[in-house]
């Protein structure tokens, strides 16, 4: 059975949208672990727009289910400019002082608005070694952030990644046209050769109820999904839209 791990930014966005605690990202992820999800994710940035420094820590206290912390590796502590925020130690201490289950790594830049590749294992592999080496010593499973690429799975499972996280939006892109059969071939591949590999596959980014059934990759472990599932909780509440997901990954049909 794929697991599915809720990604809490958006509460933690709308939290921030007033000086106020509510809603909590603490108490949103009990909903979600009452609902059914397996795990939960964030994605702390350095200005800490969404999920904060202090979110991470509470999550980290309370959680009895997988916590997977999101991020660049090479982000430094930034200095916050916000009243009782603390400031941003970097994504490798943030995971030092919290050695969540599983740490993913991505390549996203201070500026992106959300993240919207996968590493280029060819520019970054050898950076990476030392990092993923640490967070393994810290008792952190790895995942990397990759594109569809089944050339790269060998890669990556070399550099010492446990996991990978296969960015979906292309395939989200493509269902939407109704035309992603070919663009799922892709993903299927890539499973596989990561499966090969000895890699574990999650995937994330884009998926929602209109197309995680279809999304019929073998070997799927994990899925993170956040910004579809909170507005569908505007409109069938949280709890109920946990449920959702979870019948959702149920029905999926590998071939």
């Amino acid at each position: 059975m794929t697991v599915l791990s809720v990604n809490l930014n958006k509460v933690a966005l709308i939290r921030n949208s007033r000086d106020t605690t509510s809603p909590s990202p603490t108490e949103f992820a009990a909903l979600a672990i009452a609902a059914g999800a397996g795990g939960i994710t964030v994605h702390p940035r350095p200005d800490q727009r969404h999920i904060r420094v202090s979110d991470c820590h509470s999550l980290g206290k309370s959680l009895n289910v997988e916590f997977n912390i999101e991020g660049n590796p090479f982000s430094n502590a930034m200095v916050s400019d916000r009243h009782g925020v603390d400031d941003y130690p970097g994504f490798m201490a943030l995971v030092d002082a919290i050695r969540p289950a599983q740490a993913t790594l991505v390549p996203d830049g201070n500026a992106q608005l959300t993240s919207d590749h996968g590493f280029d294992l060819k520019a970054d592999g050898e950076r990476l070694i030392p990092i993923i080496s640490q967070l393994k010593d810290w008792g952190c499973r790895v995942s990397l952030f990759m594109d569809p690429e089944p050339d790269s799975m060998a890669l990556a499972a070399e550099i010492g990644a446990d996991r990978v996280e296969l960015y979906t939006e292309s395939y989200a892109d493509a269902h939407a046209k109704g035309e992603f059969k070919d663009v799922l071939a892709r993903f299927k591949d890539t499973a596989i050769a990561a499966h090969e590999a000895g890699l574990g596959v999650n995937a994330g980014h884009d998926l929602n109820l209109s197309n995680l059934p279809d999304f019929t990759i073998p070997h799927l472990l994990e899925v993170s999904i956040g910004h579809a599932l909170i507005i569908d909780a505007l409109r069938h509440g949280f709890s109920d839209s946990v449920n959702r997901y979870i019948e959702a990954l149920a029905i999926r049909v590998v071939e």
